[in-house]
């Protein structure tokens, strides 16, 4: 079949290396490209596994909040913090 395709300057300059690279024909490295893309395409997608995080307890909180950032340096570090 013979069909007309504009290729992106960025996909073209791929197909060009690799077409040097392998010392094949552009005809042969765009379809071995597109029977692989298009392979993955119809390809089921992968399942994502799950990952799970282990709790760890960090303690209770020094102060009570940590709007006042003074009063939480002043408690980690001391009164002598400036």
């Amino acid at each position: 079949m013979r069909t007309t395709l504009t290729i992106e300057d960025d996909v073209a300059a791929v197909l060009r290396q690799i077409q040097e690279k392998r010392r094949a024909s552009l005809k042969d490295v765009v379809n071995e490209a597109l029977r692989l893309g298009l392979k993955q395409i119809d390809a089921p997608s992968r399942s994502c596994r799950r990952h799970r995080t282990t709790v760890v307890s960090l303690g209770t909180c020094f102060t009570s909040s940590l709007d006042d950032v003074a009063e939480a340096l002043a408690i980690a570090e001391g009164e002598n913090f400036r």
